[in-house]
């Protein structure tokens, strides 16, 4: 491994080198050890960018070979140290603000409205998954507070946002953004829920901010994790990366954290063929959202 000054040095003078040649056996045991530990399957058509995604940390490390950084990562707490890095390169956080306005109007119109017409103090319970750099719970809690702010009725939300990705966290934490993150945010929406920073970025304000819990969770460790129970969980685009047997063992997993009544919104194409008795599939224009069953109902 290289010293802290020469990898300073080495990254300073970094230029794009060809990764090197990876044996089908490298491969197998390099996305067998992503599945194992992540769930997330990469399938063969995406070897260049586990590639490219290795040569590039193994040239910040001084590392020669795919075997050795492989061996590295295997080893003691060092090893785990570098894997928490190495993963947050090997998944996805490509997201933006409002992405799914359509799933937003469905919560508000279909959801709230009628806890709005009840006129009773509203508690709030959602579910955020694989939240990556926090736009996506940012724009539910955006969302609620437009469509509850309109009524009377005094309403608690909290969001709890979850992601594998340490890195991808700090972000959404800081709820800071680039001018160019905010494509789709109306000017009304970005004066009522955002403030600009000394650095030329946008903030969520604090109002919004402190209404959501982010934190790091393996997704294949939620059936052991410390979740309540939830009245909306949104998992959108991220069982795709997943076999079809682990999806819905996961989905098996949202029901026992979602209240009666409460929504489980996916992504459009998502899962195809699942079914549980305490969950009935909604006509939702398009979108993949089911319902739990109130206590009692019939399967």
């Amino acid at each position: 491994m290289l010293s802290a000054t020469d990898n300073r040095a080495a990254v300073s003078n970094w230029r794009y080198q060809t990764p090197a040649v990876m044996s089908p056996q490298q491969f197998a045991a390099w996305t067998e050890m992503l599945e194992q530990r992540t769930g997330v399957v990469l399938p063969e058509a995406r070897r260049s960018f586990l590639l490219t995604s290795l040569a590039v940390r193994m040239r910040e490390l001084g590392v020669e070979d795919y075997d050795t950084y492989f061996a590295y990562i295997q080893s003691g707490v060092k090893g785990q140290i570098e894997w928490e890095t190495l993963v947050d390169r090997l998944t996805v956080h490509e997201t933006r603000f409002f992405r799914d306005q359509q799933a937003l109007d469905l919560i508000c119109n279909h959801f709230l409205q009628p806890m709005v017409k009840r006129a009773e103090p509203i508690k709030l319970h959602c579910w955020s998954v694989g939240c990556a750099t926090g736009e996506e719970p940012y724009s539910l809690a955006m969302a609620v507070d437009e469509c509850l702010g309109q009524s009377a009725i005094p309403y608690r939300i909290g969001i709890t946002a979850i992601d594998i990705s340490q890195h991808a966290l700090s972000l959404a934490r800081r709820g800071e953004y680039r001018p160019e993150r905010l494509r789709g945010v109306t000017s009304e929406t970005l004066e009522r829920y955002f403030e600009p920073t000394e650095s030329g970025r946008y903030r969520v304000k604090a109002a919004i901010r402190e209404r959501i819990g982010f934190t790091r969770m393996n997704i294949l460790d939620i059936p052991k994790a410390p979740i309540g129970m939830m009245d909306i969980v949104l998992c959108q685009n991220v069982l795709i990366y997943f076999r079809r047997d682990k999806r819905a063992a996961i989905l098996d997993t949202f029901v026992q954290h979602l209240n009666p009544g409460g929504l489980l919104i996916l992504g459009a194409g998502e899962v195809l063929g699942w079914s549980h008795p305490q969950m009935q599939a909604l006509d939702a224009n398009g979108l993949l959202v089911y319902r739990r069953k109130s206590e009692g109902a019939a399967a």
